[in-house]
């Protein structure tokens, strides 16, 4: 699982979302943006939120270290906002932290990113179905000279349509993936090239080291997978399945 610390401060909410992240620290003297369990997106969007950025990472793409957070209820009697009180009661318990990176500013497509990291972003986001990724929101973030890729939570849409059982992979397999507005989109390079690289990469077992980071709590129950090793394994045969096909590969499906 990724690491597990807890919150000793809420430092100030972060409104550019709808979610409300919030800034906060935490017990190992970091900073980060809580993204709240109690947020109206639910916990699957934390769950998109780590195995994206697992993927991220076996990629060679930058994205910040993820940690659990540990929130208790006495917190939100020091905050004088109601909303904020409101979100915290309802996050009570293991939350996301997203690494604080100081110092970071937004993407701009007038300054020249890694070239080579744009294409790997892309094949990412075609590979999760990412749909949060435009030239109106990146989710793009410079650091230290580098590209960051942040906001992975709208990837794995399948997973929302497991309230009733888990579904068919055969159907994300195939599932086609728009490239047109993505903020990459004139910017792919080889992506044959990153294809392979990628698909070499992301084994059965590297899925699996992926899929086991996510926390048990957050992976709730449904009809045929009840246990969080069942849903683990599902994430896995959904990924691997997609990795099976080339349908949804921008230029070269099938």
């Amino acid at each position: 699982m990724i690491p597990l610390q807890h919150v000793t401060r809420y430092v100030a909410p972060l409104r550019e979302g709808g979610s409300l992240p919030g800034l906060v620290e935490a017990d190992d003297l970091g900073t980060y943006v809580c993204k709240f369990r109690g947020a109206g997106q639910g916990l699957r969007v934390l769950v998109a939120e780590v195995v994206v950025s697992g993927l991220a990472r076996r990629l060679d793409i930058p994205t910040p270290r993820l940690v659990a957070l540990e929130l208790h209820a006495d917190l939100a009697r020091y905050e004088a906002d109601e909303e904020v009180q409101d979100l915290l009661r309802a996050s009570v318990g293991v939350n996301l932290g997203v690494d604080f990176l100081p110092g970071a500013f937004g993407f701009d497509r007038s300054v020249e990113e890694d070239t080579e990291v744009a294409p790997r972003i892309l094949w990412l986001d075609a590979l999760t179905a990412n749909v949060d990724r435009s030239w109106r929101n990146p989710n793009l973030l410079r650091w230290h000279g580098r590209t960051w890729a942040i906001d992975h939570g709208a990837s794995l849409y399948f997973h929302h349509a497991w309230s009733g059982g888990v579904t068919d992979p055969a159907r994300f397999a195939a599932q086609r993936w728009d490239a047109s507005d993505h903020v990459f989109a004139d910017r792919t390079g080889d992506l044959a090239a990153v294809d392979a690289d990628g698909r070499a990469l992301l084994t059965p077992d590297v899925l699996t080291e992926v899929v086991a980071e996510v926390p048990d709590e957050w992976l709730e129950p449904v009809p045929g997978a009840a246990t969080p090793e069942e849903l683990r394994a599902a994430y896995v045969r959904f990924l691997t399945a997609r990795l099976d096909s080339r349908a949804w590969l921008p230029g070269g499906g099938a």
